[in-house]
């Protein structure tokens, strides 16, 4: 099939997810599948489970691996935590929060919800007010998002489970960690967190298709005692040193052995490295933001700038704007593909995401291209962004 829009060279992907998968990844993938009882299986789901556990600085915790996406992490948190008509406490963090307790409601369970701020990341004192209003503690968990994908807000966890424990309320927090982890340091002892889940398509640089979920020995008790009728997402039945046991039949091997290669990838780097990196290249977007912003049309969707996530930033835009006409122009015009945004920010703004296989030469081409195609639409942007980006770059090492 040909391809009328194709434009010399690489395409940039600046979505917030997929996002740009190296190629070291790609070549781990590159290979033929292997039979059940291959040796090398095994080794590749170990690589994956360790890296997790080192990534979560929880070499504790029990580690899930799941061949389905975000949404489906959420619904393995729901069947094996809560009860048929059981009670859990989501925060408004606004587009994703919300499609949690929608498909929290769906399979049978009830949510309590705190008021989304549009533009404020959770509010933990609401938390705790929710929580002191359940004296009979009905409330099983906490299901918070860590790194909402559609405001490109994060949220302070460790404040989050100070509240719940000042309370003296035994809920779990499970942490949405899916725009989060191999972005900012997602660590679960750190951020009391019972069960984070996530998700292979963002920081963790593979394909959509894996969702994982780590949990600690409370989560998993919890679980151990829920009546709710489950099979594929079992806990329990996936407890098994066996490959087929642990992922309720054949694992999806060729995204494994490319997860495996970005764990490698980010052991490589460093940590501490690549959570830096993603700080530097944020700090670039955020520096042109605010010198386009400057011109009065475009803004920042996060009202507080210490909220502003290193994953993913969402501009907002003048009423009327035609999002999908300048996401087209960046993409076939200028070689960047960007996000429009999602739920009650759909047609107010767009996203830009710096998260992933990104670096400096990335994200100064999707900025320059970004402007562009901002110019040909006939937004105002202000002067000298480009510059305060590479800046920000300079002063940040680089």
């Amino acid at each position: 099939m040909s391809d009328s829009t194709r434009i010399p060279g690489r395409r940039f992907l600046q979505s917030p997810g997929p996002s740009p998968v190296p190629d070291e990844v790609l070549h781990a993938m590159a290979r033929q599948p292997m039979d059940m009882g291959d040796p090398r299986l095994d080794a590749t789901i170990a690589a994956c489970e360790a890296g997790l556990r080192k990534l979560l600085h929880a070499p504790e915790a029990e580690v899930f691996f799941y061949a389905t996406n975000g949404h489906g992490a959420w619904e393995v948190a729901v069947e094996n935590l809560l009860p048929p008509g059981g009670e859990v406490l989501i925060p408004g963090t606004g587009h994703f929060s919300e499609s949690w307790a929608v498909q929290t409601e769906a399979l049978g369970r009830r949510v309590v919800r705190t008021p989304w701020r549009p533009g404020w990341p959770i509010d933990a004192a609401d938390v705790a007010q929710a929580l002191r209003d359940d004296p009979q503690h009905a409330i099983v968990a906490v299901f918070a998002v860590h790194t909402d994908t559609a405001s490109g807000i994060t949220s302070d966890m460790a404040a989050l489970r100070q509240a719940i424990d000042a309370t003296g309320h035994p809920a779990l927090l499970v942490v949405d960690a899916v725009a989060s982890a191999g972005c900012t340091r997602v660590a679960m002892a750190e951020l009391g967190a019972n069960v984070v889940l996530g998700a292979s398509q963002k920081g963790l640089m593979t394909p959509p298709g894996i969702g994982w979920l780590a949990a600690d020995e409370r989560a998993l008790a919890v679980a151990e005692r829920n009546p709710a009728p489950r099979f594929y997402w079992d806990w329990r039945l996936r407890r098994s040193p066996l490959s087929y046991r642990k992922f309720c039949g054949t694992p999806p091997q060729t995204l494994l052995a490319g997860l495996a290669a970005a764990f490698d990838l980010i052991d490589r780097e460093g940590e501490d490295e690549v959570l830096a990196r993603h700080r530097r290249l944020a700090g670039a977007v955020q520096a042109a933001v605010a010198g386009w912003a400057e011109a009065g049309a475009l803004g920042f969707f996060a009202q507080v700038p210490d909220s502003r996530s290193v994953s993913v930033t969402c501009i907002t835009v003048p009423e009327g704007t035609d999002i999908d006409a300048l996401r087209t122009v960046a993409r076939d015009r200028f070689g960047v593909a960007m996000a429009g945004a999602l739920g009650p920010l759909q047609g107010k703004a767009f996203r830009i995401g710096h998260l992933g296989d990104s670096n400096a030469a990335t994200i100064l081409g999707c900025l320059g291209a970004v402007q562009a195609a901002l110019q040909v639409q006939g937004i105002p942007v202000g002067n000298g962004a480009l510059d305060r980006a590479v800046a920000s770059l300079v002063a940040a090492g680089g």
